[in-house]
């Protein structure tokens, strides 16, 4: 049978046959020629009853066919003596008409026996079983994906890309150089397999991907297939589920008999955690009968039962690898975790140079100044940097692309949208600004808290009407007691400049409020920087790999808990008291940047810096970063300042 190939050079299974769909076709045929068909011609004129019987009394009816819910008469014309049929429809069964119509002469007969009666009794009792079953069969065909029939259920739904035709290299992957370093050695095995048979060894049968989203799991597994010019499959763990249990078993069986006709190659099975989830605990299933469960047991089957040295090497990829069963991980399936993390600033000056190259650039851009400005991003953030810039350049008419396109598109990303079509009122810009402000001049003097960049009062995003934009200088990868406290002083700036000059607050520090808290709540049960409840874990583990911070804490005795929640408190409420006492010392500078930030609605640059560094920071301010602990008199004050 021949195979199917696309213009990727990828190739599929071939399509079964499927007779039950002709068979139903063929029989809907028939009917439509027995019943349908025959109705279409011309028919006679429909006369009403009363009518009928009128022209028989009056001699003008000349013969007719006397069926059960139909009659069919002749009329002879008086004029050329042509005869003309008419239909009507008995109202009852009428005993007298045989009588009457033998009175006046008229000469009547039975309608024929249909000869073709048998195949509608045929098709009334074959027909609908057949349409029952070309249902079903199409629903199965759409449950696999179109490509494969009610028989063939069990069927891998992996696409496979012939040797060499992934079209990546680990020339188009940057950014990950300890991830290729590892990676590079079962290309080399791929390769040159000799080399390590000869010497007893054994390349390892699984290579597991873990990293956050983004990062370019998938990319380099393809890189892989492309460098070492091998079949690449790849399927997602989600395709091998299904409703019916055992299907997704019977996939998992064809994928790896499949991968074994073509080795050496390469299965790769992105988002892992769809698949195999622990099979107990909090995040794993309890059953025998479970469809995931048997899926995931007909993997570990198969992962066992082939050689490392047959040359089919499994790589899998998840951003979840606390959830996945402990046999799954353990050494013999998948032997090595490689960890995909996102990429520091030299490894984020790679990854855009490499985004960049279809990209026609002006002489002005500087991609490292651009690295500098993205921390945390990912290779998936930073193509759509590059992309954001050149849409925006595209949007100008720009021959080029300049630095300002990917200024703007680097606040897009991580803002939003701008909005100038949402106004705001005198009183609603006014506080946005005082807001803005008095983050930017609390994080000025905050250790590791990195460099105020831009203050704006356009709203950007779903609900941020205004937005502070501060910069890291470093990539930095922990952080102190004193840089935690920092933030979340820096947090509650907007917050205190609205009490300092308004006397009130307003809705907008409600995310402020929100992300201090968590931060807060952090430092107690998760990092264990508390005097009070010492170092002491609190609070289940975090997902590693995904953003988002969620409070799964512990059972803890109601004493605990309180002690936690005051613990909290009393960091958030000191931490206020510091934004307070430095926007207090800082009013008429405070005052000053508003004005100015309400006239040009952004400030940035040199002008924001020249005001920022005038900022003096309070008596009490090292002390508390120090130790989170104010002086006595001052604790006992806190009361808002006006």
């Amino acid at each position: 049978m021949p195979v199917e190939t696309n213009n990727k050079g990828s190739f599929k299974a071939p399509r079964p046959r499927q007779f039950g769909g002709g068979l139903l076709i063929l029989f809907t045929i028939l009917l439509l020629l027995n019943f349908i068909v025959p109705s279409l011609g011309p028919r006679p004129p429909q006369v009403p009853y009363s009518d009928f019987i009128s022209q028989v009394q009056t001699g003008k009816v000349t013969k007719a066919i006397v069926g059960n819910d139909r009659i069919q008469y002749a009329v002879k014309s008086e004029t050329d003596g042509t005869e003309q049929v008419f239909l009507t429809t008995p109202v009852a069964i009428d005993l007298d008409l045989p009588k009457i119509l033998r009175e006046n002469k008229v000469e009547f007969a039975a309608p024929a026996p249909n000869g073709n009666g048998w195949i509608g009794t045929i098709l009334s009792w074959v027909v609908p079983p057949l349409i029952f079953l070309g249902i079903w069969a199409w629903l199965m065909n759409r449950s696999q994906g179109g490509g494969a029939a009610a028989l063939t259920v069990g069927k891998s739904k992996a696409r496979i890309y012939s040797e060499g035709t992934t079209g990546v290299k680990f020339t188009d992957v940057a950014g990950v150089d300890e991830a290729k370093a590892e990676l590079q050695e079962v290309v080399d095995f791929l390769k040159n397999a000799g080399k390590y048979t000869r010497l007893g060894a054994k390349i390892p049968k699984g290579v597991l991907l873990v990293g956050a989203p983004g990062t370019g799991k998938t990319l380099i597994a393809k890189a892989v297939a492309g460098e070492a010019s091998v079949p690449f499959f790849s399927i997602s763990g989600s395709e091998f589920i299904e409703l019916f249990v055992g299907v997704g078993a019977a996939r998992v069986r064809d994928l790896f008999e499949q991968a074994k006709k073509q080795a050496p190659c390469i299965v790769f099975i992105d988002e892992l955690d769809a698949l195999g989830k622990s099979r107990g605990g909090a995040n794993g299933f309890v059953g025998g009968n479970d469809e995931r469960e048997q899926t995931l047991n007909q993997l570990l089957t198969e992962m066992d039962g082939f050689d490392g040295n047959t040359g089919v090497i499994i790589i899998a990829a998840t951003n979840r690898p606390e959830v996945l069963d402990p046999a799954l991980r353990r050494p013999g399936r998948f032997d090595r975790q490689v960890v995909v993390d996102r990429p520091d600033k030299i490894g984020r000056e790679a990854i855009l140079n490499v985004h960049a190259r279809t990209v026609k650039l002006s002489e002005d851009v500087d991609l490292g100044t651009i690295a500098t400005r993205t921390p945390g991003f990912a290779g998936a953030d930073l193509a759509n940097l590059v992309n954001e810039a050149a849409l925006l350049a595209a949007r100008q008419n720009r021959d080029a692309v300049v630095m300002a396109d990917f200024n703007e598109a680097i606040e897009r990303v991580v803002a939003g949208l701008e909005k100038r079509s949402r106004v705001l009122n005198e009183v609603e810009k006014k506080t946005v600004a005082y807001h803005e402000v008095g983050h930017a001049i609390v994080g000025a003097l905050m250790p590791g808290a990195g460099k105020v960049q831009k203050i704006s009062v356009v709203p950007r995003g779903v609900g941020a009407l205004g937005y502070t934009i501060q910069m890291p200088e470093e990539d930095r990868f922990l952080m102190i007691e004193d840089e935690i406290r920092g933030r979340i002083a820096t947090l509650l700036g907007g917050r205190s400049a609205e009490e300092l000059i308004f006397g009130k607050v307003s809705t907008g520090a409600s995310d402020d409020i929100q992300k201090a808290t968590d931060l807060a709540e952090r430092t107690v049960t998760l990092y264990g920087m508390s005097d009070q409840l010492g170092p002491v874990a609190f609070e289940k583990s975090q997902q590693q790999f995904l953003e988002g911070y969620s409070n799964p804490r512990r059972q803890v005795s109601p004493r605990v808990a309180e002690e936690i929640d005051l613990e909290v408190k009393g960091i958030v409420d000191n931490a206020h008291h510091i934004a307070l006492a430095i926007l207090d010392r800082n009013r008429d500078l405070l005052e000053d940047t508003a004005r100015m930030l309400l006239q040009t609605e952004i400030l940035e640059g040199e002008k924001l810096h020249a005001q920022l560094n005038q900022a003096q920071a309070p008596d009490e301010l090292n002390e508390w970063l120090r130790s989170g602990k104010l002086p006595e008199e001052q604790k006992l004050m806190q009361t808002v300042l006006v």
